[in-house]
């Protein structure tokens, strides 16, 4: 018995491009979305929430040397006024507290119209206080050559503007 042996089928050349080419297409396609993909996820996170305007502006004076208690007899004179009026009480409060409580409320007001573009005429003090800040303990000289102490007190300043 005498077995042919067949040869095996042989692939044409034509047939071998086209199937080379056939997945170099779908790799470069593969490659293309690739980084579209990508400048989706960065678009994405380009477009962040606005954030809502503030109605409110403040400033502090720190470390004023001026003690709380007298700063607070002038505070409570201003507190919930309009900043115009405020100002003008200040101007014929005859206090030594009066000179730096105006300057920080003239700073709220302009950090208010300038940075939030609040309109002027509209600003009244929301809120004011003035809390403990730096205390310096100093000695005196007392007789027989002994000392008894002396605070020198400090406070903060803080006003907060608001439109009404």
């Amino acid at each position: 018995m005498a077995e042919t042996k067949k040869a095996p089928a042989k692939k044409t050349p034509a047939k071998k491009a086209e199937v080379k080419e056939a997945e170099v297409k779908e790799e470069a396609t593969k490659v293309e979305e690739a980084p579209k993909a990508k400048k989706a996820k960065k678009e994405k996170k380009v477009e962040a929430p606005k954030k809502p305007m503030p109605t409110e502006a403040r400033a502090t004076a720190t470390n004023v040397r001026l003690t709380p208690r007298k700063a607070r007899l002038v505070i409570d004179q201003v507190r919930g006024k309009d900043v115009k009026v405020a100002l003008g009480l200040l101007r014929n409060i005859n206090r030594a507290a009066c000179e730096p409580v105006t300057k920080v409320i003239k700073s709220a007001a302009a950090n208010a119209i300038n940075n939030f573009g609040m309109d002027e005429d509209k600003l009244y003090v929301k809120e004011i206080y003035a809390n403990d800040g730096l205390k310096m303990r100093r000695y005196l000289p007392r007789a027989k050559g002994s000392a008894s102490g002396l605070v020198k007190r400090c406070c903060h300043i803080t006003v907060v503007v608001k439109m009404r």
